[in-house]
Order: C-alpha cells, then structure tokens, then sequence
C-alpha cells in the first residue's frame, strides 16, 4: 500500500527538466513541508505513542536521524544499543511511513561512527588513516563494510563521506579528529568517489559535507560562531566540483560557517550567495541540499526559529535537520512544520520553493528508496 501511494506521489510531481509550472492540486503543502524535516528523537523503540510517529504520521516526517549518545541527558542510551535492537528500530520507523523515511546516521568511520564495536558492530578507521594510506582498494574495503552494515540495519542514508581539506590539522571538529581524507584536493575527491560509489551498490544514499569547507576552521560550529573569512581556500571546493560533475553527489550538507568573501552577512546555511549562487548556479549542483544541525549554537544563539527556517529556505536548503541533539526539543518537528507553513501562507516563501524542494526529496527517493520498499 505504502508502495502505491509513494508511486501516486512522485507522479504529481513534474521532474526538474521541466519548465513547466509544477501542480500542487494533488499533494497537499502539509506534506511537502513535512518531507523537508528530518528529526532527531530519543528512543531505542518506538509505539504508536511515541511522539515521533505522530511527527511521521500527522506532519509526514520525511526523515530521522539516529544516534548512539543523548548529548543533552550526557548517557550512551539514545537510538542505538545492538544490531537486533536497531534493525528492529528501522523497521518500526518505516512501518509508520506512508512515504519512505530517510533514515539517516553519521558513519563517517572513526571517531565519527555511531554503530560502535561496543554495540556488535565491526570496527572502522577513520578518513584520514584511509587518505594517507590512500590506496583505492583500502578505502573500498572499509566502505564496503559501512554499506553492509548499514543496509542489514535499515538504515539509508549515511551523512557522509566529509570532504573538507585538512587545511588545519588542529581544527577541533575536522582535522584534529581525523574526519578529513586530505589536504589535497585530489586525493579527497578519489577516496570520497570510491566510498560513494561502494555504497551505492548497496542503495545507500550519500551526503557531501560540509560545504563551501570547514576545514580551515579554528572553532567548532557545534559551540558558536565560526568566521573561516581568512583561512577559507577556493580550492575547498574542488572535492564538490569533482564529484558533482562525475553525478555522484546526492545530497550536499551545508555548514554553519560564516565567511565574508563569500557573504559578508549570514553563515553558509543561511546564505542565498554560497548555496543558490555558489553550489546550484557556479557548481551546478541539482541534487537535494540539507542544513547542518539547526539546533547548533552557530545558528540557535544568532537567530530565532523562524528566522532562521526563513532565511534557510530562502537561501535553496531543501532538508532542514533538527538533529535533537546539541539541545532536546520534543515538539520540535511541529514548531518547525508550522513556522513554514504560516512563511507560506503569509508569502514570505513563495508555494514554488517548497515544491522544488518536494520534487528533489522525491526524486531522490524514488531513485534509492522505492525498490526497498516495494
């Protein structure tokens, strides 16, 4: 049934090569604006009294994301506690689904994973000890292993690989925690190729973080503001370039760093220049964007709720994540549906934004997530 109503969908969307105006009559703007959402929640079972299956059932969550450890509560029990426990998780979370979930985790490898050989899950490296060994085979191993894992457990979408230049060895949350392949463009771009090409043999969706590059940063975006203005290199973007060009960028995650040559107002999420100019107009970037965490101090210390929704959509970011997870907010989902529907009814974001947001999700979906749920 799930399978028919998701085909009933993708048809009344009219696909990115038109130039036709897109109808709206068929899909309610409820559920456009409910796959724009991806949620973070605590739980490591849901019921149909659990908040987060009304935020799938009555504001069409498009998209969840797990974690191993409540930042918040400060305990390792959050989503993640075995390999049957989990998969038993996904399974419930799609069950819910009138329209597949996104069900999304950071498995960067390394510090970054949060399917840890504590819970069974088997070991990884991290990104920088694959780009200084940098032979294709090794990273294809070690890819292999995280797709495997990931589609046994359900899980489809993996926040991942980080592309960010490890310009600064010491930066706290890119290069002095090895997420980073490389200082060298080149070799970033190779082993990021061969990851997203392994996983995709196994339908998992890919995401490309974070742009325009945040690794040159001194600060933590998870903390506070970050200003990369003197530090930010044009040759950050050549990862993106090179991997939007071969088509193998499906989702490109945005960074909470500001930068004044290339706005000299709002961070990266929030910037009409970097994404709608920079990514879609100069890189020619088609595919789904996402924002980083909305609830990271970078943007919840500078700008209220709606301002920053407004200023995100306006910016092209068609996901926008509340990860739960720097700060717990269980009605979260519905204040983030509501404050874009009252942007749209009141014309501050115009029906045609939210619907080309709506026809990427879709498309997307339809390319990964339709045959598994058939």
């Amino acid at each position: 049934m799930r399978t028919f109503i998701f085909t009933l969908l993708l048809l009344t969307s009219i696909s990115l090569t038109s130039c036709a105006q897109p109808s709206e009559a068929e899909v309610d703007l409820d559920t456009k604006i409910g796959q724009m959402l991806m949620v973070g929640f605590r739980g490591l079972e849901i019921d149909e009294n659990h908040p987060i299956v009304d935020d799938i059932k009555k504001r069409h969550l498009g998209g969840v994301v797990l974690f191993d450890y409540d930042v918040p509560l400060d305990t390792a029990v959050r989503n993640i506690q075995s390999p049957e426990q989990l998969g038993q998780l996904t399974e419930q979370l799609q069950s819910v689904a009138e329209i597949p979930l996104f069900i999304a985790i950071d498995q960067e490898g390394g510090v970054v994973s949060r399917l840890k050989t504590k819970f069974g899950f088997p070991p990884t490296v991290s990104v920088k000890y694959l780009g200084e060994v940098n032979n294709i085979d090794t990273t294809r191993k070690y890819a292999r292993r995280t797709a495997k894992t990931l589609k046994k457990m359900g899980i489809n979408t993996n926040l991942a690989p980080v592309v960010d230049l490890n310009t600064n060895p010491d930066n706290p949350i890119i290069g002095a925690i090895e997420r980073s392949f490389s200082a060298d463009p080149e070799i970033v771009a190779k082993h990021a190729a061969t990851y997203i090409k392994t996983l995709h043999e196994y339908d998992i969706i890919t995401t490309l973080k974070h742009f325009p590059g945040h690794g040159s940063s001194e600060d933590d975006s998870h903390k506070g503001y970050v200003d990369v203005t003197q530090t930010w290199q044009r040759k950050e973007l050549k990862p993106y370039k090179n991997l939007i060009d071969r088509g193998l960028a499906d989702i490109i995650m945005t960074a909470h760093i500001f930068n004044a040559r290339l706005d000299s107002t709002y961070p990266a999420t929030l910037s009409e220049a970097t994404i709608s100019g920079l990514l879609r107009d100069s890189l020619n970037f088609e595919g789904v964007v996402i924002s980083d965490d909305m609830q990271m101090k970078a943007i919840r210390s500078f700008y209220n709720l709606k301002e920053a929704i407004k200023k995100a959509l306006q910016a092209g970011v068609d996901i926008l994540v509340f990860a739960n997870n720097t700060i717990f907010q269980p009605d979260i989902a519905e204040r983030a549906h509501q404050t874009i529907k009252e942007l749209v009814e009141s014309g501050e974001i115009s029906r045609e934004r939210i619907q080309r947001s709506y026809e990427r999700i879709m498309e997307l979906k339809q390319q990964y997530l339709m045959e598994n749920n058939e």
